[in-house]
Formats: C-alpha cells, structure tokens, sequence
C-alpha cells in the first residue's frame, strides 16, 4: 500500500528568530496536515518568492486563554517529517501567550508577519482569524498585508459531501474507531509513537507479553479497544543515522493493541497503550515505537475468567494477521531468533 512508503524529509523546528527569511508563510494550526491544509501549503511553495515556511501557534490559543486542552493529530515533531515532501522548508512555532493575544489585527501583520519573518507571500484558510478577540478576518489580512508589499493568497474551504474536510471531523472519526474514514480524510494513515516502559508481566502470564507504551499526553488516540496494528522500532536519535523521521527506522510488523484499562486482568489500572508484536522476538524495554492502528477489532469488555480472554486474544491476533498481510506486511524471518517470553515487557 502506499501509505507504507515512508516519503520523510526532515526539516528544522524553529523560533521565529531562527527562521531563515524572506518567507513564504502557510498560517494555521494544520492539525492533522489533510488535503484541506495541504492547499494551503501548496500556495507558498513556488520557488523564489520566499522560504516556504509553515507557522503555528504553539500552544494553542484556546489553551492560554479559556485554559482548555487540546490534544493534537499531529505533534510538532511528527509535522516535520510530514512537511518536507510538500516543500516546506521549515516548521516555525510563535510562541503564543497573553500578551501576543493583546495584538490588534494590524500589530500582528506589522510586528510578528513582517517585522520577525520577513513574509512577502502569506496564505491562509478562508476561515482564518487573527488578532485580540479574533477580530481580523481573512479579508482584513489582505487588506493589511497588501499595506506592507505582503502578497496574501486565502484559500477556500474544502468540502466532502455535507461538511468540510476539518480536523474535529477527523477526530470524530477516531473517537469513534473509524480509522478507514480518518485515513480517507487524512490521505494517510494516523500514526502515533511511544517509549516502551517497564510493565509488571500481566500479559506475559496469559502468553501474550505486551509491551506498554509510554505516549505524549499531548496526542490525541482513538477510540478505547482492542486493533490491529502494524508497529516500527525507530532508530535512537544518538546513534549514527538516528536524526531523521523514519528513513532509518526498522521494517513494519503485525501486532495487536490494546488501548484501555484492562477490565478482566486488573479492573483498577488506569487507561494504556500495549502493544503485542505478533510472532516477533524482540526486547523492547526502552525502545520508540511508531504505531498505526489498522482497524478496531472490538470494543473492551471483561470475561468470565482468564481461559475466555486467553483464546479471545487468539483470535483477535489471527485476525490482526490477516489485515497485515492485506496491506503487505508478513510473517518475521525465521531466523529472527529470541525467546518469546522475553520479547516484549509485560
């Protein structure tokens, strides 16, 4: 399948007065980075115009000043590997805070568009809104921009039947397990990575060692249950050729996950994300993981005793062996060696 070529060129992450200027800026949040956002970056890559640059708030607005949570699709280091094939060159994060939100529309455009990046091309969403109490629109942005020589491009929503193609339409999906129709709106799959932390060896007494995944709480994850997945060790970032987002990470393999308390074996442990790499020999203890739920198998739910939960496992794995090998990810080499018990750490 496609999505399973990895297409990642890094890019730098950057403060606005790190940016390398002049620039040509795609603004927003781009949360998710789906075809509706990837128009927008499309209008900032002609050559010579500017750097072509992304720039976002980070936090969130809505963080700093109504103090709500905002668990992101996409991470800020997740977009860089995402951001190279479209041909931006650089990720820029402004720094948003009070006194930011304070700007009125036309400070904004003079002192953070122009006077810290240099913008001479700017693009943006027709639902775009900047400014103390979001009063500049997407017209107004124009209209200030044209006052400083800033070429400003706004582009149209896109829309998908009834409704736009947005983000919370692509969290609405998650939430509810969908990942075939987060995938379609993405046009690619949603993935998420993790560090393996010790366990204490509950899925190891059942025959099935689990790894537990240690996720930025900043992610947004899907809907509790039990999928298939595929799963990629990444490359340690100290070691020679770990710098980069995925060109040097290991082959795909088949898995499943859970994702949730665990109902029958421990009701009282709270919510977590274990993986269990099927028919694969590997110590993962202090290893990243990448993860790419392929399909909810099915909701949690809690067994008469641990036989009924041991051969449901069975057959959630053979059914997780069958997507793999569906979108071409098989069986382990046969010489892959290792003792089972020990592959995994819970």
């Amino acid at each position: 399948m496609p999505w399973l070529r990895e297409l990642s060129r890094s890019i730098p992450l950057l403060a606005p007065g790190d940016a390398r200027r002049p620039t040509a800026i795609a603004l927003g949040s781009f949360d998710g980075l789906h075809q509706g956002h990837r128009r927008v970056i499309g209008a900032v890559t002609a050559p010579g115009i500017g750097v072509p640059t992304v720039v976002s708030f980070w936090p969130h607005p809505r963080e700093v000043l109504h103090g709500e949570t905002r668990l992101r699709l996409d991470l800020p280091e997740e977009k860089l590997g995402l951001l190279g094939p479209l041909g931006i060159e650089q990720l820029v994060l402004v720094p948003f805070d009070r006194a930011l939100a304070r700007l009125e529309p036309q400070a904004f455009v003079e002192q953070v568009l122009v006077g810290q990046l240099d913008a001479r091309r700017v693009a943006v969403g027709e639902n775009f809104r900047f400014g103390t109490g979001r009063q500049g629109d997407a017209d107004d942005l124009r209209r200030l921009g044209a006052a400083q020589g800033v070429e400003v491009t706004v582009v149209p929503m896109l829309w998908d039947g009834a409704e736009r193609v947005s983000s919370s339409r692509i969290r609405r999906a998650l939430a509810a397990g969908e990942l075939t129709e987060a995938r379609r709106l993405l046009q690619r799959p949603y993935r998420f990575s993790g560090q393996v932390v010790q366990g204490r060896g509950l899925g190891r007494q059942l025959g099935w060692p689990t790894a537990n995944l240690q996720v930025d709480g900043r992610k947004f994850l899907p809907q509790e249950g039990v999928y298939a997945a595929l799963v990629q060790l990444q490359v340690d970032p100290r070691s020679p050729g770990g710098e980069g987002h995925g060109g040097g990470d290991g082959p795909w393999m088949a898995a499943v996950m859970n994702l949730g308390p665990q109902p029958t074996v421990d009701p009282a442990a709270p919510s977590a994300v274990e993986v269990h790499l099927l028919d694969r020999h590997l110590e993962l203890v202090g290893r990243g993981l990448r993860v790419e739920p392929l399909a909810l198998l099915r909701r949690q739910q809690r067994f008469d005793g641990l036989e009924s939960l041991q051969a449901q496992i069975g057959r959630d794995a053979d059914q997780a062996r069958r997507l793999a090998a569906g979108v071409g990810v098989g069986e382990a080499p046969a010489d892959e060696g290792g003792d089972s018990a020990q592959q995994q750490n819970s």
